[in-house]
């Protein structure tokens, strides 16, 4: 066994020193090519070049899927960024845009009247989403201003910063629960313009709500704008619902103004209690002395 181990070390060592002699000796010519300045040498590298180099395109095709792969992030990337920003500016353009047509709208009325009074504008208090507790059978949201801090109440309205998201529901010391429009439970008074035509909106666990009991729904088109009504004192007149489409279903339904999938920051309306007429016989006006001694009723 040792003498086979020996042989075999005399047979390899020989063969390892001649193929790294052979080794150092091409790596000599190749240095010796590529530095010999002269046109003879020149041209049998640009052959040698051209015969090595198109065959070795497959060795390269990873790194380039790598560099293509690298850049198409990079790419996603801006692209996505770009995305964002074009969709914030869209919703502020679209609060604009709701401001210009509520003050044309005030304006065309305020032309066609004298000395009329305008309501105080509404406050409001902005807060942050907490927790969506979205479900099939549920669709509210949790708001970190509550009754105790913030003074927030029941029945008041929130708003995305442009169109209604729904009405508080539930305040607690520092936080309150807002039930969204698209709840099963939420019935609200609105108005289709410009016809004029009141509907009730009902949610239905969708993201379209459903507009129910329109008078005239021939006179609606789908487009028109809707805006609350503030029928039932449940929310101040004018906010801005959403407009009208015409569902797979034949029924008129509503997209949402506000924009559900991104609710972050919510503004509750202030919205100030209703004054209370305790004597109604004021709004007829004095009785007059000769009608009493006539025996006639205060009412003419």
């Amino acid at each position: 066994m040792a003498r086979d181990s020996g042989n075999r070390e005399d047979f390899v060592r020989p063969i390892r020193r001649l193929l790294v002699s052979c080794l150092v000796l091409v790596l000599l010519v190749v240095f010796l090519i590529w530095r010999i300045d002269s046109p003879r040498a020149e041209r049998f590298r640009a052959q040698l070049v051209d015969r090595v180099v198109p065959s070795m395109d497959w060795a390269l095709v990873p790194v380039t899927e790598m560099v293509n792969l690298a850049r198409g992030f990079q790419s996603y990337a801006a692209l996505q960024r770009q995305n964002r920003e074009l969709r914030d500016e869209l919703q502020r353009m679209k609060a604009w845009k709701e401001a210009a047509l509520q003050l044309g709208q005030e304006n065309a009325k305020l032309l066609d009247l004298n000395k009329v009074r305008l309501d105080p504008a509404l406050t409001v208090v902005t807060g942050q989403v907490l927790a969506d507790s979205g479900s099939p059978f549920r669709q509210s949201v949790l708001l970190n201003v509550g009754g105790a801090r913030d003074g927030i109440k029941d029945g008041w309205a929130v708003t995305d910063g442009l169109g209604l998201v729904g009405r508080v529901s539930g305040v607690g010391k520092r936080s309150s629960r807002v039930l969204l429009l698209t709840d099963s439970a939420s019935r609200v008074p609105v108005t289709i313009q410009p016809s004029g035509q009141r509907s009730v909106l009902s949610g239905d666990n969708s993201i379209l709500p459903v507009l129910d009991f329109i008078e005239a729904p021939e006179e609606v088109r789908p487009g028109d704008r809707v805006v609350s009504s503030g029928d039932g004192g449940v929310f101040p007149a004018g906010l801005l619902v959403g407009s009208v489409v015409l569902a797979r279903d034949g029924r008129l339904r509503l997209r949402l103004a506000a924009d559900y999938e991104r609710l972050e920051f919510l503004r509750v309306l202030r919205s100030p209690p209703a004054e209370q007429i305790d004597a109604p016989a004021e709004l007829i006006g004095p009785v007059r002395p000769e009608a009493l001694l006539a025996g006639e009723s205060p009412d003419g």
